[in-house]
């Protein structure tokens, strides 16, 4: 097998985060379900920011935020998303090279701008997002470089790249060329509502074998089987991927194999300010300590670690660097 140049490599949509604290009378006003995410045009995202009060504006992006975390533990990270080559997607670019990150994806020098998801956070931490994809959208195979796939230990792909046609093209041209290298392929479900609307493709990457490795979270999981029934859901999932990874909020997570189940305690913290991110950053942890051979459980605790890091704070990405935190733990490899 070739040498691994980057430890993990994520693909996804490339979107600059609006975080603003608002509360249940906004999402009502304007339709919104708590908690999902919804892809929005052009001029509903006007409407949502033109009322919206004080923003937070940051990068981020699910994927992005993952291998962003990845970097922040010591790892080679590298991304690949569009962006167009406007104010903010410079920001953009800036900012997650800035975090230790390879960056190498062509800006798109016309079309739609640079995509951007309005984030509303209510009183009890949770997200609620409006996502105008943008340029993101223009992600195409022609943006998947053979070589730098190849040479990647794990690619790490989002659900929401579904949305997208020639995305999703580049999903699967991506997870062909990694398989071919001998390398492994995870994807995260993303968001319940998005499992919904692609249940059967999901599980058919799941069962042919193009996802070796899958991210949930709870909803997600009962979206997927379509049982409100956890341990049902559990052992269906056991049967259809190499290595499940199910994130429980302060429950903590469990992590299953067709042959093994095994369970990691959340980490505690002080405050929840802002669930956005907290299932990026977990993957960060996990997919983190899989590079570094760790056990499943240890993968689980640095998980924990870098998603209580982000839910402390607003935005999606760490403030601090997780690999000195995890090291103040004994969490390091």
């Amino acid at each position: 097998m070739a040498d691994v140049k980057y430890d993990v490599l994520g693909i996804g949509n490339a979107l600059f985060d609006v975080l603003v604290k608002t509360d249940e009378a906004f999402l009502g006003k304007h339709g919104m379900t708590k908690g999902s995410m919804s892809l929005i045009d052009e001029a509903r995202a006007a409407a949502i920011y033109n009322d919206m009060g004080p923003a937070t504006e940051v990068s981020g992006g699910s994927a992005a935020n993952t291998i962003v975390g990845i970097g922040s533990l010591g790892a080679r990270a590298a991304y690949v998303g569009k962006v167009k080559d406007d104010q903010i997607g410079k920001l953009y670019v800036h900012d997650i090279r800035a975090a230790g990150v390879a960056f190498n994806t062509p800006a798109a020098k016309d079309g739609p701008a640079t995509g951007c998801s309005y984030i509303l956070v209510t009183g009890d931490g949770e997200r609620t997002m409006n996502t105008y994809l943008g340029a993101a959208q223009d992600l195409s195979p022609a943006d998947i470089d053979p070589a730098e796939i190849a040479s990647a230990g794990i690619v790490y792909l989002e659900g929401y790249l579904w949305d997208p046609p020639g995305a999703k093209e580049a999903f699967v041209k991506a997870a062909k060329i990694a398989h071919e290298a001998g390398r492994k392929v995870a994807l995260t479900l993303s968001d319940s509502f998005c499992v919904s609307r692609y249940r059967d493709e999901f599980l058919g990457l799941m069962r042919n074998g193009t996802a070796d490795i899958v991210f949930a979270n709870e909803s997600e999981l009962h979206s997927l089987y379509e049982t409100s029934d956890f341990d049902t859901a559990l052992k269906q999932l056991r049967n259809d991927v190499k290595l499940g990874v199910v994130t429980r909020s302060d429950k903590g997570c469990v992590v299953v194999t067709p042959t093994e189940a095994v369970a990691a305690p959340a980490s505690p913290i002080a405050q929840l300010v802002d669930t956005t991110g907290a299932g990026d950053l977990f993957a960060a942890g996990f997919l983190y300590g899989l590079s570094r051979d760790l056990s499943h459980k240890q993968c689980g605790a640095l998980g924990a670690l870098a998603a209580a890091e982000v839910i402390q704070h607003i935005g999606a990405r760490p403030q601090v660097s997780l690999k000195e935190l995890a090291g103040q733990r004994g969490l390091t490899a």
